[in-house]
């Protein structure tokens, strides 16, 4: 795989109708496939978490959902094509379900939320099929493991995991192997915006690339994420200088 590394996370080279090209071909195969959607806090966080880089270095797709990754690239030496939301990627992967007839499985975010994203989205996409929806706040033994079994016996291609970063991705990881689901994927807060809970910025804030800005404003108790953004950018220019020499 043609792959960009930014700080110690490698990101495929891809455009976003690349990407669900790929996805696609993952979605025809009988193994299991990862897919991860990183942005600058997520690759600040695998700095001191090496489960989570071992994690994302080893999954099937890793696409730059954040304006700054694409940026970084560039200054390191080979800039990606572009950002890939993960939000929008997972929507052209559940307009691809419909259309051929991908199950899907929708795990995470507070009880009842799922399922009112569920119904949303088959409002929205004719013919999808989702065939289970669980909350996210289950705890490990028993209770995970009736989940396990529900996703195992609904036999979904598509498993969409809201269990915020890093849990979602050290889940799929740890559980991709049982549950063998061809495209796994985690969403963040994705169903809280199908769900109507939360809403995304206007589309002219996302051309802008200040989308992180209205996320802010709207949750001021995002605010303490933000502060990894100035040592992200430190750590570009420390990176390139040190190559420099």
């Amino acid at each position: 795989m043609d792959r960009i590394d930014v700080l110690g996370l490698g990101f495929d080279s891809l455009t976003k109708e690349e990407a669900l090209k790929r996805v696609s071909s993952f979605a025809g195969s009988e193994r299991p496939h990862l897919i991860v959607t990183a942005n600058p806090e997520t690759v600040m966080q695998s700095r001191g978490d090496q489960l989570l880089a071992q994690i994302v270095n080893r999954a099937d797709l890793v696409v730059a959902d954040g304006i700054g990754v694409v940026w970084a690239s560039g200054v390191l030496g080979r800039r990606l094509p572009e950002r890939i939301a993960g939000i929008e990627l997972t929507e052209g992967i559940l307009a691809e379900a419909a259309a051929k007839g991908w199950p899907v499985f929708m795990l995470g975010s507070s009880d009842g939320v799922a399922q009112r994203a569920a119904d949303a989205l088959r409002r929205r996409y004719q013919g999808l099929q989702i065939v289970g929806t669980h909350h996210g706040f289950f705890r490990p033994g028993p209770e995970e493991e009736e989940v396990l079994e529900r996703i195992k016996g609904a036999k979904p291609k598509v498993l969409l995991a809201a269990l915020g970063v890093p849990r979602q991705e050290k889940w799929l990881a740890a559980h991709l192997g049982t549950l063998r689901v061809p495209v796994a994927i985690g969403v963040g807060g994705s169903f809280d915006v199908w769900a109507g809970v939360t809403r995304r910025a206007p589309k002219w804030v996302r051309q802008l690339h200040l989308e992180w800005l209205y996320r802010v404003l709207r949750q001021p108790s995002r605010f303490k994420r933000l502060l990894v953004l100035p040592k992200f950018v430190a750590l570009v220019y420390q990176t390139k200088l040190r190559r420099g020499r």
